[in-house]
């Protein structure tokens, strides 16, 4: 019997202290005064230790003169940006194409099809008014 319950003993010994660590870590977690979203404790899924990459020239280039469309700067003067990048970075030149079609597209989103077309010009050949003609 004392052999038996010095087994017993040892096996409580051992789990015991796992339970309680788990429950009391449980409930900590289930608290009602908590806000909802600490309630439950989670893994980050994004890997913190790596930096993000920036974001290319061109894509930076796209953001930055759709975000002047936006803020109302006519199609016309943002064109003209475009074109000055261009000519001042001759390795946007493959990406001119892309970033006039967007241009226009927004165009068409902010001014409608006609408006938007009367601003077209010959910035990285007719991209621009093909954007529009492809919203319109």
């Amino acid at each position: 019997m004392t052999h038996t319950a010095r087994r017993i003993g040892r096996s409580l010994a051992l789990v015991l202290p796992v339970v309680l660590v788990l429950s009391g870590t449980l409930a900590v977690t289930m608290v009602p005064w908590a806000d909802h979203s600490s309630q439950i404790l989670t893994a980050s899924a994004e890997d913190v230790s790596v930096p993000k990459k920036p974001a290319a020239p061109q894509d930076q280039l796209r953001d930055k003169l759709l975000g002047e469309l936006q803020q109302g700067e006519q199609p016309g003067a943002v064109l003209t940006h475009l074109q000055q990048e261009v000519n001042g970075r001759p390795s946007l030149a493959e990406h001119c194409v892309s970033i006039a079609r967007a241009l226009g597209r927004a165009a068409v989103e902010a001014y409608g099809p006609t408006k938007a077309q009367s601003y077209a010009r010959p910035v990285c050949d007719t991209s621009y008014a093909t954007g529009v003609a492809s919203m319109g």
